[in-house]
């Protein structure tokens, strides 16, 4: 995989799928509609904020809570390069690498960065971070295979020779 480098967004401890999207925006009719209330119980004004390509680094557990399929739809909507955080709820982890949504865990960066800060990333391998390395550890490859294609399903249609869906 690549290296990138992204502005930060930080978030704390024990971020929800309730938080990541209230219930009571479940009901619109797309995901592009739904993703304009993502964090508002904490945050209003933060999914007009996020830039397409900005990380969220967030503590530990995040994605707990409900296993609502639409959290991790909504941030790869909101076209969020990766998560980093010091730990994911395991349901969300898995639905997230499902909707081909990187996530990166580490138990050292979230107290070492600041929000509208710089980092660089480079998958598999380390976190560059006010002149440190966080080293992280490397996806399995059929992990690293199913973010690449985009999500399972264009995994799955890619493995099958069939072309991509839209």
């Amino acid at each position: 995989m690549e290296t990138f480098k992204s502005k930060v967004w930080v978030l704390g401890d024990d971020i929800d799928t309730d938080i990541i999207i209230p219930t009571d925006y479940l009901a619109l009719k797309t995901i592009g509609d739904m993703k304009k209330y993502a964090f508002s119980p904490l945050r209003p004004e933060l999914a007009g904020q996020i830039q397409p390509g900005d990380v969220i680094v967030a503590g530990k557990n995040f994605g707990c809570g409900s296993s609502r399929e639409q959290a991790p739809e909504i941030i790869k909507a909101l076209q969020v390069r990766c998560v980093i955080a010091k730990s994911f709820a395991r349901i969300f982890f898995r639905n997230a690498i499902n909707n081909g949504l990187l996530l990166i865990e580490t138990p050292d960066l979230t107290e070492q960065v600041e929000e509208g800060q710089e980092i660089e990333v480079c998958v598999n391998h380390c976190i560059k971070c006010n002149g440190k390395e966080y080293p992280i550890a490397s996806l399995p490859q059929n992990l690293v295979d199913i973010i690449q294609a985009g999500g399972l399903v264009q995994a799955m249609r890619k493995r099958n020779g069939l072309e991509p869906l839209e």
